[in-house]
Formats: C-alpha cells, structure tokens, sequence
C-alpha cells in the first residue's frame, strides 16, 4: 500500500498521526510538502520593480526560496520523526493543489488535514487547495481533524419539511 501524507505547517501532526493509526505498517509512506510559488516570486518581482536587476545577490526572493526549503526540510525531519517507521520525503514546489493530485497518482491513499474556518463547520471548513485535492484526488482520500473531531451536538438540526 502506498500512502502520500500531505503536511502543511500546523496541521502536519495530524495526518502523521493517522498514518500512524490507519496505514499498515508494511504501508510504503510518502510524507510531502509542497511550497507554493507566491511568496518568493513576489518578492523577485518587488525587488526588481523598486530597485531594478542591477543586485541579484540583494533579491530577497532568492533568500526567501532558501528559507522555505530550510523550513520544509525541517517540517518533514519533525514528521518522519513522529511516524516513527520508515518513509520517503518529498519536496515539491508549484500550484500547491496540483502538485497534491499528481503526488497521489498511483497511491492507494492520500491523508490530508482540513484547512478552512473550523469554527463553522460546514463547506468553509475546506479551504480552496484541501477542496480542489479532495474532488480530484485519484485515490481515496482520508481528511483528517487537526483537533479532536467537533461532537455530534454540534450538527444543526435538519430544515423543516414543507409540504407542497
């Protein structure tokens, strides 16, 4: 079985967790960040508009793309650590919820965590990247709390029935 465990800063211990409980151990684990290409490239375009391309060792793009990567090297170490067994790493950078979906092509699950507005349960409580791999994923998907689960009291009761 081949598990892809997507983790994002701050809700990563929740999917290493279920690997953890739901994967078999024999399971061949994949644990996967992915940095998205906003962050630096903002930063190479501002540099370049104010100051122009005279001083590429100056562009602050360069150093942000080599603190992400530090960040996301040090992300995967922590999760590897906390799965426990062993596992590959994998760094990816590009549209966040495409690199996801190609990543689990050919797996047998991918785990993920939500990411939207928890406080109101409901279609929020996905952000756009979670929303986009759960409906394109080509494998089962399990979508994981990063807290404990809301209990059933919180479902809000049913609409009422209006006859026609």
């Amino acid at each position: 079985m081949r598990v892809i465990a997507w983790l994002v800063e701050g809700t990563w211990p929740a999917c290493v967790d279920a690997v953890r409980t739901h994967a078999p151990h024999a399971s061949e684990v994949v644990l996967m960040h992915v940095t998205g290409p906003d962050v630096p490239g903002v930063a190479h375009g501002a540099y370049a508009g104010l100051l122009g391309r005279g001083h590429p060792e100056r562009d602050p793009g360069s150093r942000l793309e080599a603190l992400g990567a530090t960040s996301a090297a040090e992300l995967l170490d922590a999760a590897a650590v906390r799965l426990g067994r062993p596992c590959a790493r994998e760094e990816r950078t590009g549209r966040v919820e495409r690199e996801v979906v190609a990543a689990a092509d050919g797996a047998d699950l991918l785990v993920l965590a939500r990411d939207g507005d928890r406080s109101r349960l409901g279609p929020h409580s996905l952000g756009p990247a979670v929303r986009f791999a759960v409906d394109h994923a080509p494998c089962p998907v399990l979508l994981v709390w990063p807290e404990p689960a809301p209990p059933l009291g919180t479902i809000p009761p049913p609409p009422p029935h209006h006859h026609h």
